[in-house]
């Protein structure tokens, strides 16, 4: 399992000419790899997961997960792939409000074919346990802490076990205690599960806990370790 970059570009239309957000990014990552991206407001980095994510399309340059350019997909087998092999946390937890916390892990699966009903249950029940809800099923958004949230948000984004974990400022909205909790939570889940993590984060504490940096500078990604 490999998540492959190549000469990655994006640029949007302005009135006075195209405008460049990414300039020729490349990456390789494999299974068990974990990376956070830092950068200022502009930089790029949220481009970048969006477009790993198969959330935005590349102005030019390539993109591969486990062998598969997802681009080159129709529509409907795109969001197929993305749902299946890419799960996805942000800043804000986007939890839904009228579901209890059981059912905001399992909304992944209801598009989702080929897994019973009853596997992603007992799945979705094993990691709100491991992420320390399992008292806390039944209970809706409203009733939980920030970090209790953002903790379903991650057992939502690991329910279909994908194969890239992508998270997009996890920890930008949680005070400084919790932010350590859930970015360790992150990365202990992330290892268990043998997935590729990719963080983008203004936070130096969050990129501290990952063996691997990286800086996005006019758009262009830079190793920092």
């Amino acid at each position: 399992m490999s998540l492959a970059v190549r000469a990655l570009s994006k640029e949007y239309p302005t009135r006075s000419g195209p405008l460049p957000i990414l300039r020729g990014v490349n990456l390789a990552l494999g299974r068990g790899d974990a990376l956070a991206v830092m950068g200022p407001s502009g930089s790029g980095k949220s481009t970048l997961l969006h477009i790993l994510g198969t959330l935005d399309t590349p102005s030019s340059g390539g993109v591969t997960l486990d062998g598969t350019d997802p681009f080159a997909l129709p529509e409907a087998e795109l969001a197929a792939f993305r749902n299946r092999r890419i799960g996805f946390v942000f800043q804000d937890h986007h939890l839904l409000p009228q579901c209890s916390v059981l059912e905001n892990v399992l909304v992944p699966t209801l598009v989702s074919r080929g897994t019973a009903p009853a596997v992603t249950d007992g799945y979705a029940r094993q990691l709100l346990e491991r992420v320390g809800l399992a008292g806390r099923l039944d209970h809706r958004p409203a009733e939980l802490s920030g970090g209790e949230r953002q903790r379903v948000a991650v057992a939502r984004a690991l329910v279909l076990k994908p194969m890239l974990l992508l998270a997009d400022e996890p920890t930008g909205n949680l005070d400084r205690k919790t932010a350590q909790a859930v970015g360790e939570l992150l990365l202990e889940l992330h290892g268990q599960e043998n997935t590729i993590l990719v963080v983008v984060t203004h936070s130096p504490d969050l990129a501290r806990l990952f063996p691997r940096r990286a800086e996005m500078a006019d758009g262009a990604l830079v190793d920092a370790t």
